[in-house]
Parts: structure tokens; C-alpha cells; sequence
């Protein structure tokens, strides 16, 4: 079979005719099937289980520093958690203060400073005209969402095979004093997948805004997330490099356990220069006295340190990398060579980014559903869930089990196929119309 442009009218037509059969047989099938949210799979929650055997009852609760971990207290968390946490994200422990289970709330706190209080004694980006945020795309959706959320104009940057294009970025934040931010997730990106070079990390650091308190959110989600012994991606720890390039306080770098252990009762992390952590420390102690030391050394005793954490995530990385072959082998054995598709392969992450021909996104995703598979909403991974060209999908292959994703991920490309087709099919009765007239 070759490409769909490539074929005569005629043969796309009979095509197209058995691929909407096929899809009929899917629809008849009943599925229910989950391929929209980067959701760890039951077996990598197994993995786990341990942890609640890590204390009980009968264990010392107390930390190395003579801390009960019962009690109120530890504003910054317990130093066994930073040191183990510091190195899960190449920081030093006295660069990190420790929160509850989700970065993401850091990151919506992190904003709400800035956005009622300043950053460092700026002034609160609530009493600008209109602070904007750049938003590398495509990127993740509850970055925007959240944006959004605070009446901050998002100006998307387009992202290149070596992270967002670095020419735009420098410019746009030395032209512009309300630029106050960018999102960036530096490894394994969702939903690329991608991982930004090293001369971007560095062009990064050496940026020079108009606005004295700019600040990269650094979201390094999948630092550790490895799919792979033999190909992992690296990049440099952007907290060194703002130091190094003279930009000590630019950066806030982000990370959690959400994905190493349990999403829903891990622990979180922010990384930043003393500065910003004076700086976030008067309104942490505003709003909590501590969070969770109980957890926080339920994962030291747990892992113990860095190396038990890196075996731990072999084991996650043999549950995951059969689904992300699956989805490769499907998306490979139906689509390549049509000229209907492109899509990455990452070395690690939650995500694959599959990119349809222009104009076709939003009725791949709803062909999907109908047939009993749910996405992520096409437009999703752009500001405003606004597609400019409705070509980006997200596929995640983490959650549903092997067997299902197999049939999901056969039922998408045959979506993808038919789309497509009509797409084509259609332009070619418009080409047709307008040369007519």
C-alpha cells in the first residue's frame, strides 16, 4: 500500500470503503478502553505495596536529627527526605524544601505567590496590566489549564527536536517586561516525550528578561523515568547552570514521587536558590507548620537512597516498555509509509505524540470514542485547548493492560486511515469545485 496521496480517487474510495467495515466491527465489540491520562498501570502500583510494611506500630519514628516525625514542625521537611529527594533531582538537599504528595500543587502555590505577594518584592503580578507566561507547545494541559486559571496570557513557543525554539524565547523575554515565565518539562517531555539538548538547558540559563522576576518553571517530572538500560536521556541540572551563567534566582525546578510510588500519597519537591527560598518560606510558614514527615520517611526507610530508587524504577521500566513497543509496533505496521502520521519514540516519559495530518486531530479523537476509546482531547496540549493546525494527539500507554492497549492502539490507527482518507478525498472534491468554477 502506498501513500494516500499518492492514490487515484477511485482506489482511496474502495480504501477508505473497507476501513469503514473493519470499523464497524470494532464498534460492535463494545469496548471501553483508556488511553487519555498518564496513569500508572495496577502492576507499577504493586511495586510499591512494600512501603506500607516500611513502618508500623512497633518502629522509631524519629529522624537522625532527634526530629519526631509524629509531631508538628520540619517547615522544609526532614533532612533524610531532602537527601534522597536532592538526589533523585541532582540538587543539593539544602536547595530543597519538601511538600505533600503533588507537585502540581507546588507549582498553582508557586503561582499564587507571585501572583498576591511578588516574587523577592516585585510587584504581585495580580496588580499588572497583564502578565504573560510563554508555553512551549505541544506541552502539558495542566500547565495551561492552570495559567489560564489565573487570568495569565499564555503565548505558545514552538518546540523543535531540541526543546522550544530558543530564538523566539530569548527574544520575546528581552522585549517584554510582562513576560514572567515560561513552562518547561526538560526530560522526556509530555508529550513529546522529548528531552532538551544541553546547548538549550544552557541558552535557558543565560537568558536576560526584561523582567527582574522571571522565572522558569522547571517541571522535571520524568527525571528518573527511564524506559530504557541502554538509551537514557540526560540533560544538565538547570539550577547549576543559572548559577554558573550569573542567573542564580531564575529558576524553579520541580519534581515528585507521584510516579515512583503511589500518585496519590507521595511526596513533592522544589528546588531553587537560597534567595527564593527565603522568599517562599514566609508564606509557607503562613500556611502550614510541616507537611507529612510520617511519609516522608516512610520512603526514605523504603528506598533507603538513590540506588534503591533507581532498581525501583527498572522494575516500573519492565512494565512499560512492552506497552510502549505495542503501541509502536501498531502505529509502524498500519500507518508507515501512508504519509498520514508522524510520531515520536521516547526513551522514557508517560506519553507518545502522535501528529495526524493538518485539520484532522479533533475527528480522529471523536472516530476513537465512538468506537469505545478514549483520548486525550484533541487541542488539549496547546493554551486554550486551541489547536492552530487540530494535528496534535496525545497516545498514553501507561494505564490500560497490555492486551487492551494492543486492541486500543489497532482501533486508533485505523481511525487515523480513515480520517485521513476522507480528508484527502474531500480537498480533492474542493480542488475539483474551484477549478470547475
Amino acid at each position: 500500500m502506498g501513500r494516500y496521496q499518492e492514490m487515484t480517487t477511485q482506489e482511496l474510495e474502495n480504501e477508505l470503503e473497507q476501513m469503514k467495515q473493519e470499523y464497524r466491527s470494532y464498534q460492535k465489540m463494545d469496548l471501553r478502553l483508556d488511553m487519555s491520562r498518564g496513569k500508572p498501570c495496577t502492576e507499577q502500583l504493586d511495586l510499591s505495596m512494600g512501603m506500607m510494611d516500611a513502618l508500623n506500630s512497633q518502629v522509631d519514628l524519629t529522624c537522625e536529627d532527634g526530629t519526631d516525625c509524629r509531631n508538628y514542625g520540619g517547615l522544609s521537611g526532614i533532612e533524610e527526605a531532602k537527601v534522597l529527594i536532592g538526589d533523585m533531582m541532582e540538587n543539593h538537599p539544602d536547595n530543597i524544601i519538601i511538600y505533600g504528595n503533588s507537585s502540581l500543587n507546588v507549582m498553582y502555590d508557586t503561582l499564587s505567590r507571585a501572583m498576591l505577594r511578588g516574587v523577592m518584592g516585585s510587584t504581585p503580578w495580580s496588580k499588572l496590566e497583564k502578565p504573560k507566561f510563554l508555553c512551549p507547545v505541544p506541552g502539558y494541559d495542566r500547565h495551561f489549564s492552570m495559567t489560564e486559571y489565573f487570568g495569565i496570557e499564555m503565548i505558545p513557543v514552538p518546540m523543535n527536536q531540541e526543546g522550544p525554539d530558543m530564538d523566539m524565547v530569548e527574544r520575546l523575554v528581552a522585549e517584554d517586561g510582562l513576560i514572567k515565565g515560561i513552562w518547561c518539562v526538560p526530560k522526556y517531555s509530555n508529550p513529546s516525550g522529548l528531552t532538551y539538548s544541553e546547548r538549550t538547558v544552557r541558552r535557558f540559563a543565560r537568558l536576560k528578561p526584561a523582567a527582574n522576576d522571571f522565572r522558569i518553571f522547571w517541571d522535571n517530572a520524568y527525571g528518573i523515568h527511564h524506559l530504557y538500560d541502554d538509551k537514557q536521556d540526560y540533560i544538565p541540572d538547570i539550577l547549576a547552570e543559572c548559577k554558573r551563567a550569573g542567573n542564580p534566582d531564575m529558576v524553579y525546578k520541580f519534581a515528585s514521587t507521584s510516579k515512583v510510588t503511589f500518585p496519590g500519597s507521595g511526596i513533592a519537591a522544589l528546588a531553587t536558590s537560597q534567595n527564593n527560598l527565603v522568599d517562599i518560606k514566609k508564606q509557607l510558614s503562613q500556611q502550614t507548620i510541616g507537611h507529612d514527615k510520617v511519609n516522608q520517611l516512610r520512603h526514605v526507610r523504603f528506598f533507603k537512597d538513590i540506588h534503591g530508587m533507581i532498581q525501583h524504577m527498572q522494575r516500573h521500566a519492565e512494565i512499560l516498555r512492552p506497552k510502549f513497543k505495542a503501541v509502536d509496533s501498531a502505529l509502524e505496521k498500519n500507518l508507515a509509509g501512508l504519509g498520514v502520521g508522524e510520531w515520536s519514540k521516547p526513551n522514557g516519559g508517560y506519553f507518545i505524540m502522535f501528529n495526524t495530518l493538518p485539520g484532522c486531530a479533533k475527528e480522529v479523537v471523536l472516530r476513537a470514542k465512538k468506537a469505545g476509546v478514549t483520548m486525550t482531547e484533541a487541542g488539549a496540549t496547546w493554551p486554550y485547548h486551541e489547536d492552530p493546525h487540530d494535528s496534535d494527539i496525545r497516545i498514553a500507554p501507561t494505564y490500560p493492560p497490555l492486551e487492551d492497549l494492543k486492541i486500543a492502539a489497532e482501533l486508533f490507527t485505523l481511525c487515523v486511515r480513515i480520517v485521513s482518507a476522507e480528508k484527502i478525498l474531500e480537498e480533492r472534491t474542493a480542488e475539483t469545485g474551484n477549478a470547475e468554477e
